[in-house]
């Protein structure tokens, strides 16, 4: 596990719940290898007990004198057959999450990521290189949490074309505008935000559109076949949005929603994250606090609408788990 912070602690209870369900698909599981910024490489092949992993009560002593120093040495240490990578976005490049990655791959185990960033900036690559070593490399946290978005498009809809998305697919803004319509300014509903984790200590890349934008790069990429790049989304946060013109807009019937778009327009797509409002007769505008919505237009359904109400981490540690269960039954 590289990163264990939230989301790879919430994994590691998953396993713990649902071990005998992987029992019953004939997967066996143990932990073998931790690493973060401030931990370092840990790794024993025999394997780490996830319940001192959970207290924080990591593993020090004999291990220390042979530690490994980078991601590849541990990988080799940890003898591992799975990463699950759970490291912070970089928004410009995906780095260093997709020489972690790539570092996986090259060493016989398959890549598994809650990162949008590698997504966006080497997922041809990637995928290329799981395949040449008959891995896999998988995704599906990236977006929407744990929401079967990137499977459902693989598995069951076969030869299908997507024309088009639209969404509301970042839950901070949503949490802010929310708070707003009830009376609170931006930089109270902001602070509730963070009281309650939902939004990060620094919050600038959710308020300014870059999660959104990184999001629906990920899904045209990913869905739509086109390598599209971060400058070229027309991208505005909500920052310039103020409680009187939310509250206003929710008044008027069409509240204010940070919506994500991406439309093929001849050879090419149109991609944009911005403020807008959205007439209470559409799906979007009832979707608050940390719920998140996606509608994609394709040639055989013209709306086809995916929704999760109100997710907590066990739903983005659930997608690592559910690409777990894909890559080692394959």
């Amino acid at each position: 596990m590289l990163g264990f912070g939230n989301v790879n602690r919430t994994l590691v209870r998953l396993l713990q719940e649902k071990t005998a369900d992987l029992r019953r698909r004939q997967i066996a599981w143990r932990i073998t290898g931790v690493a973060t910024r401030r931990l370092g490489w840990i790794a024993d092949p025999q394997g780490l007990d996830p319940s001192l992993l959970l207290e924080k009560n990591f593993p020090v002593g004999s291990l220390k004198a042979t530690a490994p120093r980078n991601v590849r040495d541990w990988l080799h240490a940890a003898q591992a057959d799975v990463l699950f990578e759970a490291t912070s976005l970089n928004v410009q490049d995906g780095q260093p999450a997709i020489d972690h990655l790539r570092a996986a791959l090259e060493a016989g185990a398959h890549a598994i990521t809650a990162n949008k960033g590698p997504v966006v900036h080497a997922h041809k690559e990637l995928c290329a290189l799981a395949d040449s070593k008959g891995l896999s490399f998988l995704f599906e946290s990236s977006v929407m949490d744990g929401v079967p978005i990137f499977s459902m498009f693989r598995d069951s809809l076969p030869a299908i074309h997507l024309r088009g998305f639209r969404g509301i697919l970042n839950s901070t803004t949503n949490v802010i505008l929310s708070g707003m319509e009830e009376g609170l300014s931006f930089e109270q509903s902001l602070k509730k935000a963070q009281e309650v984790g939902v939004a990060e200590t620094d919050p600038m890349h959710d308020i300014e559109g870059w999660d959104a934008a990184v999001k629906v790069a990920a899904l045209v990429t990913v869905l739509m076949g086109e390598k599209i790049a971060l400058d070229t989304i027309q991208r505005e946060g909500i920052r310039g949005l103020s409680g009187e013109a939310v509250r206003a807009a929710r008044e008027s019937g069409h509240p204010y929603k940070l919506v994500c778009r991406a439309q093929r327009h001849g050879n090419g797509i149109r991609a944009s994250v911005r403020p807008e409002q959205v007439p209470l007769s559409d799906p979007l505008a009832w979707v608050a606090g940390t719920s998140n919505i996606v509608y994609f237009e394709t040639d055989m359904f013209p709306g086809l609408a995916i929704t999760e109400i109100n997710p907590g981490l066990e739903a983005t540690s659930y997608g690592l788990l559910a690409d777990f269960i894909r890559a080692v039954s394959d």
